[in-house]
């Protein structure tokens, strides 16, 4: 059974920008600050995302042995904060 063919769209409902409608276009947000969010000063001031820590980890790649890894995983939540103390302390 063929799939059926995809209407193809008229120029009219998706016609060329001329370069009159360039000049008169507007950010998104602009338009729609509700949709997209304007930031007030006050917000764009304001540092996104997490604050940095003071102290800050470092992700490294760590090969272990199975076993090790597994008698750790096996005491529970918290098993690489324990990990880090008993590095920690063996330094």
């Amino acid at each position: 059974m063929k799939k059926p063919s995809k209407p193809k769209k008229s120029p009219r409902t998706n016609p060329e920008w001329t370069a009159t409608m360039m000049a008169e276009a507007r950010p998104a947000k602009e338009v729609l600050p509700k949709l997209f969010g304007a930031r007030t000063a006050a917000a764009m001031l304001k540092p996104r995302g997490r604050p940095k820590s003071s102290d800050a980890k470092v992700a490294i790649s760590l090969r272990l042995p199975p076993e090790t890894l597994a008698r750790w995983k096996a005491t529970g939540p918290g098993w690489q904060t324990r990990m880090a103390e008993v590095l920690r302390e063996s330094v």
